[in-house]
């Protein structure tokens, strides 16, 4: 998979480092003299240009990438370059970073972006899933398809606890994706059952949220 990150920051090229370990090819694009450290991803290759511009947009093949991750300091470029990414360029894939919370409703398909990254949010949301349990955590948003990628760790009293993923009545739009269980990730199956201080990741519409928290919570009194 060819990725392209605009941004050569601390954030681009940590997420250029993870990616060249995968196997992928990394393209980092910076516009900043002072951001170009070949020495530092050696095996990237480095583009000094300024990516908001069509003709560094050109001269990176963008059309040639499978992602584009808009991961400058500046939400401004981020959205700019999403947008061009995904009109100019038919980019299938486009992840962009949200550095200031309130610029958070730009960031959707309007603009070109898959997925936003809000690391206030996303930091936020790992402190309330790390203290939350039986609470709906969001942990990103994905713009296309009005869906977001939420946590929610079964308490010990949980009426589903000791029931089978697939006699579990699951709300619309919603689907469980990964079910985390001490050191162990499981893809979820019909037969698996689940236990109390499971954390479950799902994939669901934002009108579906409570109805799954409610399915997910404690036993009532009168159950």
């Amino acid at each position: 998979m060819r990725v392209a990150i605009a941004g050569a920051g601390a954030v681009g090229r940590s997420i250029a480092s993870e990616l060249l370990e995968n196997g992928h090819e990394v393209l980092l694009v910076d516009k900043a003299p002072s951001a170009i450290s070949v020495e530092r991803v050696p095996m990237a290759e480095w583009l000094l240009a300024d990516a908001c511009e069509i003709t560094s947009l050109d001269e990176a093949a963008l059309q040639r990438c499978n992602v584009v991750i808009a991961a400058t300091g500046d939400d401004k470029v981020n959205l700019v370059v999403s947008l061009l990414a995904k009109t100019e360029y038919g980019v299938p894939r486009v992840v962009a970073r949200v550095n200031n919370p309130k610029n958070e409703w730009l960031f959707n398909e309007a603009w070109g972006v898959d997925v936003a990254v809000s690391t206030p949010r996303l930091m936020s949301a790992l402190v309330e899933e790390a203290v939350s349990v039986g609470d709906l955590v969001r942990l990103l948003r994905f713009s296309q398809g009005d869906a977001n990628l939420v946590e929610l760790t079964l308490p010990p009293e949980a009426a589903l606890a000791g029931t089978r993923v697939g006699d579990v009545d699951w709300p619309e739009d919603t689907s469980l994706v990964t079910i985390i269980r001490g050191n162990r990730v499981l893809t979820p199956n019909k037969e698996d059952v689940l236990e109390a201080g499971d954390e479950l990741l799902f994939v669901a519409a934002p009108a579906r949220e409570e109805q799954l928290e409610d399915l997910l919570s404690v036993r009532r009194e009168d159950a």
